[in-house]
């Protein structure tokens, strides 16, 4: 009987043959971290995205500044010791310095504020707006895009229509509608509540985008027949949704999730500017780009600042999207 060795390596046990001869010694193929002779365990579609993901320099840069903004927010003291609120008017509409450690690099604005000092701690409430604006429209789109691609029908038809009324709505007047009707135009609001309104503005007039393309992908997935075997087997609805049609959508919805949260810290500026987003005490880069309105050709620095951070963190979150993309699609690699 050949041994278990002989065989993987296709040597017969009879000695007098010339296969029995020892085979010539060849490099190592299998990785350290496995047994010699065990089979190479194949990788899934997150291992493979994974594996693309680390050779791409799109993707590196866009972590790096992703990172970078990322702590701006949340330790902006790392940045700067000054305060973002202190107004000295004898420093109003100051030029930037770039003298030396400590000096106003960004200069000050029309009340005498540190611009620097306010474009770091601004990154938080920008951050924070698309942060839960894409987790509420994914959540929002997913469920109903799962919901209307499984089922199908009459209940496919009927959501489907009432998305493409959503769909048809023009995000901008949409949404000076809804913040004009709820907050209105006084200053004099809570930060929590106009920060929260601006969240749920972008999730009603944005989940339409998620729905359409979770509804997509669940639709191609129920059509499969591993789907088609769970069904036949008795599981319910819901079972095969968790276990299968829902986990075959989350590649297309962490492509979308990834580039519209860029996409709603730009909508948050958009509308801060137009005054009907967020607005004075809270800081934000649209709330300074709106306030540079009135200084841009004679003081064009308190509006490259802020806008050049929201350019560098919309560009960056469109790159990663992009790089996910490439990774999850393998027509793509």
């Amino acid at each position: 009987m050949t041994s278990s060795a002989e065989r993987s390596l296709g040597v017969s046990s009879d000695p007098g043959s010339e296969a029995a001869q020892a085979p010539e010694p060849t490099e190592p193929t299998e990785p350290a971290d496995r047994e010699p002779g065990s089979p190479q365990k194949p990788r899934g579609i997150w291992g493979e995205a994974w594996r693309e993901l680390r050779r791409s320099p799109l993707f590196v840069v866009s972590v790096v500044l992703i990172f970078f903004v990322v702590s701006m927010a949340a330790f902006p003291w790392l940045y700067t010791s000054a305060d973002p609120n202190a107004q000295d008017l004898s420093r109003s509409l100051t030029p930037p310095d770039f003298s030396g450690w400590g000096s106003a690099w960004f200069g000050y604005d029309l009340y005498g504020r540190d611009v620097y000092a306010r474009t770091i701690y601004g990154a938080r409430a920008s951050l924070v707006v698309g942060l839960f604006a894409t987790l509420g429209t994914m959540l929002l789109g997913g469920a109903v895009g799962l919901l209307a691609g499984y089922t199908g029908g009459r209940t496919d038809t009927l959501l489907a229509r009432i998305a493409d009324v959503f769909f048809g709505l023009p995000f901008i007047l949409g949404a000076i509608v809804i913040l004009t009707t709820f907050v209105g135009l006084n200053p004099e609001q809570n930060v929590v509540k106009i920060m929260g309104i601006v969240i749920v503005t972008i999730i009603v007039l944005s989940w339409p985008v998620a729905m359409r393309i979770i509804r997509s992908s669940a639709i191609a997935t129920k059509q499969q027949d591993f789907v088609r075997a769970a069904r036949g087997l008795g599981a319910s609805p819901g079972r095969i949704i968790r276990q299968h049609v829902l986990p075959n959508s989350l590649a297309p919805g962490l492509v979308y999730g990834t580039i519209a949260f860029g996409s709603f810290v730009g909508a948050e500026a958009t509308l801060s500017f137009l005054g009907v987003g967020l607005r004075p005490p809270v800081i934000s880069w649209g709330v300074m780009i709106s306030e540079s309105r009135d200084y841009i050709t004679t003081y064009p620095y308190l509006l490259f600042f802020p806008a050049a951070a929201l350019v560098i963190t919309v560009l960056a979150f469109v790159m990663l999207g992009d790089a996910v993309r490439d990774a999850l699609d393998p027509k793509l690699r």
